[in-house]
């Protein structure tokens, strides 16, 4: 039997981000082998966490910049070690090869970072984005080696494997490609959702602390909802969100059928109850989990081309209308809002998305798979790895010694 340990970036919140309820379909399948879990992070814990202490999975707070984790990883000799995001393998990764070197190292990306963060400064600096930009950013080059100094990369998005494999030439041994992992949509569940005619409003979700989120609700507020209330005053937006911060809070009126709920304990539920999803996103990566929920609970949905980014195969129609114009973007709520055939296809099309794209059984033993492929050969993996020992090389010594000034320092 494996033991895993999870290195968090946070404590996971399934009901705040699809990041939160990405890690409790990784767990769920980690739990499921009868694997031993230690979920450990540095993070302040939060009111909307999971509660580990009533699962089976053993949790410990960590420190960053701490010689503690170095006796921590000692005792515990995980045969696994995932790292919730490349930041996180920059800060524990050189002390797992040191004092755990046989473990099988796996990162868990979430999104491409660099991705995100890319478009994001293209999008507030007026500019194209291309892959020159990318190729050069910082950010890029972070995540990259730390894509290489880990023996597997879970991806998420098929466009991000692309991506990988075509501008970086990161070898595909070092990839794998793991969507969120979700049950089939079958007639009996179609049967318990709300019918249009028992809907009404529109509704958005997304932390508010994620930059794409707050963006699209201010996109919703000044360009879009204007356009959609005018046609349709007597609807409303519904946007719900952990952590919304006050210049979030000041956006809710009423009287412009602008409600700001925040943080929703059931996002199932808010989003049955919804006519339509909304979803402007201009900047983003991976996979949408606001978008995955409208499906699993019927709701048609407007979105971007950044939205359905890796959801959506060549030939397949979306749950609603992809548009990228605000003016098109605002017809097409309205006309989805409007016409219940139209409706009751697209809600059709999310179920075939969900049910073709998204089945957990037809990624899970796969990946099973290639985890133990991995660990039967370790060593002749990581020696074709060659760039991944070069940056494991020097990471151990720059990393190691700018950790362990930072510990004295904070000593003092």
């Amino acid at each position: 039997m494996n033991h895993i340990l999870i290195i968090g970036f946070v404590w996971p919140e399934p009901n705040s981000s699809a990041a939160g309820s990405r890690m409790m379909q990784l767990i769920a399948l980690f739990e499921a082998q009868n694997w031993g879990i230690t979920f450990a992070s540095p993070a302040v814990e939060t009111e909307h966490m999971v509660d580990l202490e009533n699962t089976n999975i053993t949790k410990a707070t960590i420190e960053l910049n701490n010689s503690s984790f170095d006796d921590f990883i000692k005792k515990l000799q995980p045969d696994i070690v995932m790292f919730d995001r490349f930041m996180t393998e920059e800060q524990f990764g050189w002390r797992v090869t040191k004092y755990c070197p046989n473990a099988l190292k796996i990162l868990n990306t979430e999104d491409l970072h660099s991705l995100r963060k890319t478009r994001q400064e293209s999008f507030k600096s007026n500019t194209t984005f291309n892959n020159d930009a990318l190729l050069c950013g910082d950010i890029t080059k972070r995540e990259i080696s730390s894509i290489y100094r880990c023996d597997l990369s879970l991806i998420i998005s098929d466009f991000e494997i692309k991506l990988l494999k075509e501008i970086f030439k990161i070898n595909e041994d070092l990839l794998f490609y793991l969507p969120f992992l979700l049950d089939p949509i079958t007639a009996e569940i179609k049967k318990t959702w709300p019918e249009y005619k028992n809907r009404k409003h529109f509704v958005t979700i997304g932390n508010f602390r994620h930059e794409p989120n707050w963006n699209s609700v201010l996109y919703l507020k000044e360009v879009i909802w204007p356009l959609i209330r005018k046609e349709l005053p007597e609807t409303e937006l519904h946007i719900y969100g952990s952590y919304p911060p006050p210049k979030a809070t000041q956006l809710h009126n009423p009287e412009e059928g602008f409600y700001i709920k925040g943080w929703a304990k059931s996002a199932t539920e808010i989003m049955s109850k919804a006519r339509v999803c909304l979803a402007p996103l201009r900047f983003g990566a991976g996979i949408k989990g606001k978008l995955t929920e409208a499906m699993l609970c019927g709701t048609p949905s407007v979105t971007t081309s950044i939205g359905a980014e890796g959801m959506l195969d060549e030939e397949a129609d979306w749950n609603g209308f992809v548009i990228d114009d605000p003016s098109k973007f605002a017809k097409a709520a309205i006309r989805l809002y409007n016409n219940e055939s139209l409706w009751q296809q697209s809600q059709q099309n999310g179920i075939e998305i969900i049910n073709t794209r998204f089945q957990k059984e037809k990624f899970c033993i796969p990946f099973l798979d290639r985890v133990s492929k991995l660990q039967k050969n370790l060593n002749k993996h990581r020696t074709k790895n060659f760039i991944g020992s070069i940056l494991q090389h020097h990471t151990l010594r720059s990393t190691e010694f700018m950790s362990r000034w930072i510990e004295e320092k904070n000593k003092a």
